[in-house]
């Protein structure tokens, strides 16, 4: 699949997220947790951004989440039209890192989206080589 035919951005891996995109094309959430702390997090980077220690290791999710906060954009950019209104979303892994995605599989409003409301891990693939994961209502 290439990109022709998706018009939504696309990441571009980096030397600290090459790993987090390798492992979503494969449908698999991982995060990042300090060796030295154990603290787990999200964006992958190089250090801990707790105790800044280099000695990182990541690890796979369970791929539950919950609902922690969000905005429902009713005015989209280019290639989001046909989403709208989609909501742009922070979750909080059960694992504890949070993260910035989209919630699917559910009409985006305010009263299907309910804070703390329990969310699974899905993916869209994107092209050949970055699927997205978004989050969608468990169960």
């Amino acid at each position: 699949m290439s990109q022709e035919g998706y018009r939504k951005p696309v990441p571009i891996p980096t030397p600290e997220t090459q790993f987090y995109w390798d492992k979503c094309k494969e449908h698999e959430l991982w995060v990042q947790r300090c060796d030295s702390c154990n603290h787990p997090f999200f964006y992958p980077r190089f250090h801990c951004p707790q105790c800044l220690s280099a000695e990182v290791s990541w690890f796979k999710t369970s791929g539950k989440a919950t609902l922690w906060t969000y905005m429902i954009n009713h005015r989209p950019v280019p290639g989001f039209e046909e989403d709208t209104p989609y909501a742009i979303a922070v979750v909080q892994l059960e694992e504890g890192p949070k993260m910035l995605t989209n919630i699917v599989g559910i009409e985006n409003t305010p009263d299907n989206l309910v804070l703390d409301m329990p969310l699974e891990v899905v993916f869209e693939d994107a092209t050949d080589e970055i699927a997205i994961p978004k989050f969608k209502p468990a169960g």
